[in-house]
């Protein structure tokens, strides 16, 4: 018994820092199978290559054992979530299974398998239906209607996903397949299907190869604490002024990184800055305008602008000149009217605790440095070589790649700092969703529907104005992403060419209209769950002031055109 709790006492060692380091559960990564017991005493084992493995994930991590006395009862309620009276939880866990649902004392009780039966006969019956029901006739000659229903039912699964609690990605991945079937059912003939989903695969593939390398990057010079350069520079602790400079700063970073990055990297920011909670959700909302601004007026500041920019839609040159200033607007105003509530001031005399935050890793400096010139470099590199710009990504990407193995070379507590652990932490399923949605619109484009609905909105609103404003506002409920791919599939650039009016006001409209709602874009859904703002405070205390910044960037475009007319074209592959 002595040998086995100083065995246990070892190992929890080990555990201890891991789980104070990160704050969360984690899921053991072994090769092996992890064999548990069942009611047994709180003192028995595993065997030993479970702690070999933590072993080796902590030495990765750079984590050293701290000297505290660590029990056993601690180790097991913090890894199985077990009292010592408790025991062990049953079965043996081969390595793909959940390691939470296995550590779960209550598994066993309430584990009901007829319930899982039911669950996959249900979803096992919905797939076999929809398979017999895209086979019938009906769809091959109502094909249009048929994609628009699938359309439809796909997209309020997507805005519904919370309430149905199936994740939007798993839907737009289906409902693209879905749709493609249809079409593949629908066209003249199967080869002219499949000819139309290649070229509409090529279209995507550029977007999600850049995306890739883009969030990769970001991650890269998170892990190196490089933003600590940027977020250290904020000194103020008034209130009314640090309003005035979080906007700005988060503004100027959104433009170079996701609206979600610069958001998460702020947010956190004001953990450290503000202690009342009141006053730092106040602020935490000027982070989600100034976020959405700042992405638009940067073809690399939002995945919208990015869109429009590898497809031909917008040119860099031309986007930073012409909604720049109404974007500076769309922020400035927001920021002018909250500055002036009594919302801005705290309601605490001590509001400028000391920055506890973490400290940056070795060669941070250099690899935000090189990290950020990376990102800037992709519209250089496009006009350069012509190329579309994913290549310049992935460019920069290797280069990074490259440069990180080599500072970190033989460091192997300094894994977590390479692209491998990178590429683990990048929101893969926030890809995937892309991907579904944007297949599913080249579906529909493919079948002529979104011209129909171009068409249609020429008649009834003939106001190029109108279209792009309305869909800022629909942006504020509905994902951008799949409204700014319709609009390109609704519209040619025959019909409005490069940088015309159309496609600048929807590169800023999809932009800054998702901040009007809280749920209307990445940075503020991302802000609700940190700082645990809900939708009706949002839509009282910010939505007026988002708006009002909003219509106020929309006056200044129209206004500049008015005054100044069109700018001077764009430079060559820009």
């Amino acid at each position: 018994m002595a040998a086995t709790m100083a065995a246990m006492a070892g190992s929890s060692l080990l555990l201890k820092p891991k789980l104070q380091a990160q704050g969360r559960s984690f899921a053991l990564r072994s090769g092996a199978a992890l064999h548990l017991r069942s009611r047994v005493s709180p003192f028995s084992l595993a065997p030993p290559c479970r702690f070999g493995s933590l072993r080796a994930k902590a030495a990765d991590d750079g984590l050293e054992p701290k000297p505290k006395s660590y029990s056993v009862s601690e180790e097991l309620e913090e890894v199985y979530g077990l009292d010592e009276s408790e025991g062990s939880p049953a079965g043996t866990c081969d390595p793909l299974c959940s390691v939470d649902e296995m550590s779960s004392v209550d598994f066993e009780a309430n584990y009901k398998p007829n319930s899982d039966i039911i669950k996959a006969v249900s979803v096992g019956a919905l797939a076999l239906g929809t398979t017999a029901i895209v086979q019938h006739s009906w769809v091959a000659e109502n094909q249009n209607l048929a994609m628009s229903v699938v359309f439809g039912l796909g997209y309020l699964g997507i805005i519904f996903e919370e309430f149905l609690a199936f994740n939007k990605s798993g839907v737009g991945l289906l409902m693209a397949v879905t749709l493609w079937v249809i079409r593949s059912i629908g066209a003249p003939t199967t080869e002219i299907a499949a000819k139309q989903l290649t070229e509409s695969c090529t279209d995507v593939s550029e977007i999600v190869f850049f995306l890739l390398g883009a969030m990769t990057i970001v991650e890269i010079i998170d892990a190196h604490q490089g933003f600590k350069i940027v977020t250290d520079s904020i000194t103020t602790r008034k209130p009314r002024v640090l309003l005035w400079v979080i906007g700005w700063i988060t503004f100027f970073l959104s433009s170079v990184l996701d609206n979600l990055t610069s958001t998460i990297v702020m947010v956190s920011l004001l953990r450290k800055l503000i202690k009342d909670p009141d006053q730092r959700r106040y602020l935490g909302a000027v982070v989600v305008i100034a976020a959405n601004a700042g992405g638009a007026w940067t073809p690399i500041g939002d995945v919208t602008t990015t869109m429009l920019w590898i497809n031909g839609h917008i040119s860099s040159v031309r986007t930073l000149q012409d909604l720049f200033i109404p974007s500076a607007i769309s922020l400035a105003v927001p920021l002018a009217l909250m500055s002036l509530s009594s919302a801005a001031e705290s309601k605490q005399q001590d509001n400028s605790p000391a920055l506890t935050s973490e400290q940056m890793a070795p060669r941070g400096q250099l690899v935000f440095g090189v990290g950020i010139g990376a990102l800037l470099f992709v519209p250089i590199f496009k006009s350069l070589t012509g190329l579309p710009p994913f290549l310049g990504m992935l460019l920069g990407l290797g280069t990074l790649w490259l440069l990180t193995d080599a500072i970190h070379y033989g460091e192997t507590d300094r894994q977590r700092l390479k692209v491998p652990q990178a590429l683990s932490r990048i929101d893969t399923q926030g890809v995937l969703f892309f991907l579904g949605i944007l297949l599913s619109v080249g579906s529909l484009q493919s079948a002529g529907i979104l011209q129909d609905l171009a068409q249609y909105l020429n008649e009834h609103i003939p106001s190029v104005e109108l279209i792009a404003g309305t869909i800022g506002l629909a942006s504020a409920l509905i994902d951008n992403v799949p409204l700014v791919a319709a609009t390109m599939g609704m519209y040619t650039t025959e019909q409005f060419p490069m940088d015309s009016e159309l496609w600048q006001l929807i590169a800023y409209c999809a932009g800054t209209g998702g901040s009007i709602l809280i749920i209307g874009s990445a940075a503020g859904v991302a802000y609700m769950g940190m700082e645990k703002a809900d939708f009706l405070w949002y839509l009282k205390k910010v939505s007026g002031y988002a708006l009002a910044g909003y219509l106020a960037g929309i006056g200044t475009y129209i206004a500049a055109l008015q005054f100044h007319g069109p700018s001077f074209p764009s430079l060559p592959g820009f």
